[in-house]
């Protein structure tokens, strides 16, 4: 029986560590759009965000991000950063996520996607729960960098 108990506790913690990432992941789309700094507590103090050639490292340049007047005018008009559902891998206090999204914007004849993306995401257990540690974004593009980015593989 304690084996039985211990491999559902097992189980029962999987579950919660997978719905935690994933309520992680999916708040970053409603915080950008809505232009919140809060967005940036989403990863840990050291954490990095590489989205097109913008590598951000810290929280304190996450929220620079947001407040910048390039993320102001795609929000200003509308937007949904919007995350397909990710595929987690849970490896005791790491974990990584594999997702794609896409970035609908609004303009006087409606919303139209500006982009899709492709995202790697490894996140860490902290004192504050689930965080980011690495977060990579490219366009897909059919690029090798974003096959790179979809799979984690060099080949």
């Amino acid at each position: 029986m304690d084996d039985a108990l211990a491999r559902l506790e097992q189980r029962l913690q999987r579950v919660e560590d997978e719905l935690a990432v994933l309520r992680l992941l999916t708040s970053y789309g409603p915080l950008a759009d809505a232009g919140s700094t809060d967005a940036a507590e989403l990863w840990s103090e050291d954490g990095e965000y590489d989205v097109d050639g913008w590598r951000m490292r810290g929280r304190d340049e996450v929220r620079d991000m947001i407040r910048s007047d390039a993320h102001q005018r795609i929000i200003g008009t509308g937007s949904a950063h919007f995350f397909g559902p990710p595929s987690i891998d849970i490896d005791g206090d790491e974990a990584v996520a594999v997702c794609q999204s896409i970035l609908v914007r609004h303009n006087d004849d409606g919303c139209y996607i500006w982009r899709a993306g492709a995202h790697r995401i490894r996140l860490r257990r902290t004192a504050e729960g689930w965080r980011i540690a690495h977060r990579i974004s490219r366009p897909l593009d059919g690029s090798e960098a974003t096959r790179q980015v979809l799979t984690g593989r060099d080949d």
